[in-house]
């Protein structure tokens, strides 16, 4: 069940919420957990969507592509989140205990290395404005195609393809800031 059915101030869920539940939510935490690095982070932002909706009576409308929808919601409530993490100057655990990668268990220069750089590439992502920061992490952490991101976000593809542009080269620069190449 999503949510407590005795809170006063939160309905319960509907069959229909709940079978978009069953249906998205693997894909609401893939996406979340790309954005933050972190699987409590991820569940947080997936707990964060469905109570969103819950909370909004069938006031939003899912229709055509419920799961471009809420991929969309996903990615900005783990932004959000960053964001948040970011003015408070906090470090989350789980960005410093990330899993190795197989093959990298005995190296730990190789570990610290990729979790610096997981760290900055989050810090540049931040910096793009909201919306950039959404189509950039549609496609290069999600690996959605242009073409849905424009679907999702009511945009041209032009439009999306000039935004990742953009997007991509403010995040190089802050990456070769951060690895000290600039």
């Amino acid at each position: 069940m999503l949510a407590d059915t005795n809170s006063p101030s939160i309905p319960g869920p509907s069959p229909a919420l709940e079978r978009i539940f069953e249906q998205h939510s693997s894909r609401v935490f893939a996406s979340a957990y790309r954005v933050t690095g972190s699987a409590q982070d991820a569940e947080d932002c997936l707990q964060t969507v469905f109570l969103r909706l819950l909370r909004r009576h069938g006031q939003t409308d899912l229709a055509p592509s419920p799961g471009g929808y809420l991929h969309r919601a996903a990615v900005n409530a783990a932004l959000d989140l960053l964001r948040a993490r970011s003015r408070s100057r906090s470090v989350p655990l789980d960005d410093l205990d990330a899993p190795p990668v197989e093959g990298e268990q005995n190296d730990p220069d190789r570990r610290q290395h990729d979790r610096e750089m997981r760290r900055g590439l989050r810090r540049a992502i931040l910096q793009l404005s909201p919306k950039n920061a959404t189509i950039f992490s549609m496609r290069f952490l999600d690996g959605t195609p242009n073409r849905e991101i424009a679907e999702v976000l009511d945009m041209s593809q032009a439009a999306v393809g000039v935004a990742l542009h953009r997007a991509r080269n403010q995040v190089k620069q802050e990456m070769a800031s951060f690895v000290g190449e600039n």
